[in-house]
């Protein structure tokens, strides 16, 4: 949702909505990037693998609580905040909701511009790089970046 209202009033589909996740928590694996939500651990690039469940479930809980609204179209499904969407994250007061926050803007700020194409191109370029010591080319050259 962070990513959302972010890039509020953008639509994103589910496979922009993965690598930002991705880069969302792993800023720092970006050069020039902010220093990551999360520590950089071995074998992390396989985060992205298994996002795509875990985010469709939270954009499900998320549609119904009327804080995401979802658009079909000849473009695929794609999700937007809706206009309760901020105000409830600006409710909550961690400050790791609020470093993620200005990592979400950041994320929107630099990738916002590419089309999809590319942001694969750069997460395919990188991700052996970034903690990907397990994955291997049948992987890399699996669906998901496509």
């Amino acid at each position: 949702m962070a990513l959302l209202v972010a890039g509020y009033p953008n639509y994103y589909d589910i496979d922009r909505i993965i690598f930002y996740d991705y880069l969302l928590v792993h800023s720092g694996d970006i050069a020039g990037g902010p220093a990551s939500l999360h520590p950089s651990t071995p074998h992390r690039s396989g985060e992205i693998l298994i996002r795509r469940p875990v985010l469709e479930n939270g954009l499900k809980a998320m549609i119904f609580r009327g804080l995401i609204e979802v658009k079909y179209s000849n473009m695929g499904i794609e999700y937007v905040a809706t206009d309760l969407a901020a105000p409830f994250l600006e409710s909550l007061e961690a400050q790791y909701t609020k470093k993620m926050l200005a990592i979400a803007d950041w994320v929107v700020h630099e990738f916002d511009s590419l089309p999809i194409s590319e942001l694969k191109v750069i997460l395919k370029n990188n991700i052996t790089v970034w903690g990907g010591e397990f994955l291997n080319e049948s992987v890399i050259r699996g669906d998901l970046f496509s």
